[in-house]
């Protein structure tokens, strides 16, 4: 009888093993049949939020599922990865990575929570973001050589103030005392409007902007610019020359919007949503909201995405660690 049972028991799980082996390509083919959580690990306002609604609003009518945006700010990002890398790999939960969260964090915190890369299945690089370096318009410095010539003469004398550890106005400050074997002052703020207005307001000396914050500033003439950030000159900002035309060889820093998803989550699910994702980023309309906050379009499917951010983290490991960071 025993014996009996576990043959029959046996025949069962190995039936309802091989009717899942058949089933999960299916429900990968047939999904999304319910609506998709995706987590922007910042508060609401910002790039990232504006880039998630802009993405979500054309997946949702190209799926025919609403993608709903769930907020979920703290500590430069962490609280929301960290969610996002405990979710379900069943497709219906994504995130919005960046820079910060999916590249630099686990060099500036000990307890990350999470591994950037073996944790996420990177399925699409939205676009990029540059930064440009500003100065109050009552500075005396007007150039690049004036600045290194200033902190040649005397390291340490000159501020710049930043959004905290692994924002990219950091991230840019890191790379130019890098390149030019200059030292600056970091000045850390809860957020980029509140440096800009202490650079304004002649507190700090400099600060590496994103061009969208920057560019209101810039028309207003309350701050003046000295160069950008990104390998080529950008057509939002003509006149100002890259910082790598301007004696700093190599200087290229742009932070970055990115999709992904947890570990896991199933090839045909991701292969889909990168497709969908790219159509969405190549359509006019997008891609003009998108340049509207700074966000140069990319569309970059998940094995183009997955060796750019893998080439980040290893690129800005470097950086980070060459100054002399100890994670906290």
């Amino acid at each position: 009888m025993k014996s009996a049972y576990r043959r029959t028991l046996c025949a069962a799980l190995a039936l309802a093993g091989l009717s899942l082996a058949v089933v999960a390509p299916v429900r990968a083919d047939t999904w999304p049949t319910k609506p998709i959580k995706y987590v922007v690990p910042f508060s609401p306002g910002g790039v990232s939020d504006a880039t998630a609604r802009i993405v979500a609003e054309g997946l949702s009518q190209r799926l025919g599922q609403p993608v709903v945006i769930d907020n979920k700010p703290g500590v430069s990002g962490i609280l929301g990865t960290q969610f996002v890398a405990r979710a379900d790999p069943d497709g219906y939960t994504i995130m919005g990575g960046t820079i910060t969260t999916h590249a630099v964090n686990p060099f500036f915190y000990k307890k990350l929570g999470y591994d950037p890369v073996k944790d996420f299945v990177a399925v699409n690089l939205v676009g990029t973001v540059s930064n440009v370096l500003v100065v109050s318009n009552d500075s005396p410095y007007k150039s690049v050589d004036q600045i290194v010539a200033a902190l040649k003469a005397k390291p340490g004398s000159l501020t710049f103030g930043t959004a905290g550890p692994g924002s990219s106005q950091q991230l840019s400050g890191q790379l130019f005392q890098s390149i030019t074997g200059t030292q600056l002052q970091q000045i850390s703020y809860k957020g980029g409007a509140a440096a800009m207005t202490d650079l304004i307001g002649g507190q700090i000396d400099l600060v590496f902007e994103t061009v969208a914050a920057a560019k209101p500033m810039l028309d207003g003439k309350r701050v003046r610019a000295i160069g950008v950030t990104s390998r080529h000159a950008l057509s939002g900002l003509p006149g100002v020359q890259p910082l790598a035309d301007q004696g700093l060889k190599g200087f290229e820093m742009q932070s970055w919007q990115g999709i992904f998803a947890p570990a896991g989550t199933p090839k045909p699910i991701v292969d889909r949503l990168a497709s969908e994702i790219a159509a969405v980023v190549a359509t006019p309309a997008v891609q003009q909201r998108l340049r509207a906050l700074g966000v140069e379009p990319e569309g970059k499917t998940s094995a183009a995405f997955s060796t750019f951010q893998r080439s980040e983290v290893s690129k800005w490991g470097k950086i980070i660690q060459a100054a002399g960071v100890v994670p906290e």
